[in-house]
């Protein structure tokens, strides 16, 4: 078992790829069968796998968050503004971790698929990831 640490800025809310960066960060050629877990260590961000090739799909998951947990709800936790109880809610909503089976030294992802970083604050953040092969 190895484990490996990323760390990646965002841009502020928005769905970025991050598939290139995971596989750039581990050591995975020698794993015939294994497993890859992928852990955020935030709170106000997600982990999700989906559409890698039209950009219109992050644009709509962005477009669709927002209606599905509004800011303008009463929230009583608002310490670091507006965007920071909704974005806690939409990281439960999507999850913290991951886990990608791998296949002869590669990550088994569908021939559509890449893992995206999901940032819901409004403002850049950099964001710590422990990415765990096993295999």
């Amino acid at each position: 078992m190895q484990q490996y640490k990323l760390t990646i800025q965002t841009q502020g809310r928005g769905y970025t790829i991050i598939t290139q960066q995971i596989e750039q960060a581990i050591d995975i050629s020698s794993i015939k069968v294994g497993l890859l877990h992928v852990f955020l260590q935030h709170s106000s961000a997600s982990l999700t796998i989906n559409e890698n090739a039209d950009p219109t799909v992050r644009e709509d998951f962005k477009n669709f968050e927002e209606k599905l947990v509004p800011r303008n709800f009463p929230y009583r936790h608002n310490y670091e503004g507006d965007d920071d109880m909704p974005a806690h809610i939409k990281s439960s909503l999507f999850g913290c971790e991951l886990t990608i089976p791998i296949s002869k030294g590669h990550l088994a992802l569908g021939t559509w698929q890449g893992i995206y970083l999901n940032e819901h604050r409004d403002y850049a953040h950099t964001r710590r990831l422990v990415l765990t092969v096993s295999g």
